[in-house]
């Protein structure tokens, strides 16, 4: 069964950057819609970012320009860098399929905090 599993989160200082990884259990990247979804705290988990099989990305209207998916597809991980982090981009940050179709993984803790 194809698993994403998810890095790179940690505590950061507002202003700070990170750059999170999914990676995939099995060459699936290249194939299908990968999206990045988030849960803050008290909050439901919604859409961030997703990268399409053939490159295109969509985002949340809720998303500023400092969020940026990429993926690579020889390696099959998906990337999502934040930039400029913000207090308000605290979340538990999680990979799946556009449509959810995988079982969630454990996410990666984002902390913006000075």
């Amino acid at each position: 069964q194809v698993q994403f599993v998810e890095s790179g989160g940690g505590l950061v200082q507002p202003g700070g950057s990170l750059e999170l990884s999914c990676a995939a259990s099995e060459s699936i990247v290249s194939l299908y819609t990968v999206a990045w979804y988030r849960q803050a705290p008290g909050k439901e988990r919604e859409l961030v970012a997703a990268i399409a099989s053939g490159g295109g990305t969509l985002y949340a209207d809720s998303v500023p320009s400092r969020f940026a998916i990429s993926r690579d597809n020889a390696k099959s991980t998906v990337y999502l860098r934040i930039n400029s982090l913000k207090p308000e981009d605290t979340a538990i940050y999680y990979c799946n399929t556009y449509r959810a179709t995988v079982p969630w993984g454990q996410g990666t803790q984002v902390t913006v905090s000075s």
